[in-house]
């Protein structure tokens, strides 16, 4: 994993943007959950060189959102696909929400289908704040603190 003065700092948001604030990182992570996990395919549909996904790749694995899984196919050498781990997964939420939010400010007449939708019923999924009782939060009523001591 990449060192700088994010990576050990004090507030959680700079230490996760340590990770994922690199260039590429985000559209990987994305890839994967859409099924992707070998190298050619992230190079393919991201179009990134290959020496800055090999890196990424690397970093991701370092810190733990991807694992390398080796497999073979006959004839071929041993190669790795990139399989995201729990805490891969736990960033559904935090893709979902810069979707939301980039599908409501940053708008494209001919955008990407892409959308996190409930399985059960096909809808679109909302990302938002709930209490520990489970009711939702109104989005009014959230708010970033210094000191907080729950």
């Amino acid at each position: 994993m990449r060192t700088d003065p994010w990576t050990d700092d004090a507030c959680p948001i700079a230490r996760t943007m340590s990770v994922l604030g690199q260039r590429w990182a985000i559209l990987i992570i994305r890839e994967a959950l859409l099924g992707r996990s070998r190298f050619s395919e992230f190079r393919q549909h991201l179009g990134v060189a290959s020496d800055v996904l090999s890196a990424r790749l690397s970093e991701l694995v370092a810190a733990g959102i991807l694992e390398a899984v080796d497999y073979r196919e006959p004839g071929d050498r041993t190669r790795s696909r990139y399989v995201l781990t729990d805490a891969g997964r736990d960033l559904v939420p935090v893709l979902a929400a810069m979707g939301q939010w980039g599908h409501k400010h940053l708008a494209r007449p001919h955008g990407t289908g892409y959308r996190f939708i409930d399985t059960d019923t096909g809808e679109l999924a909302r990302i938002g704040f709930r209490r520990g009782d489970g009711t939702w939060v109104p989005k009014g009523n959230v708010t970033l603190t210094e000191n907080y001591a729950g």
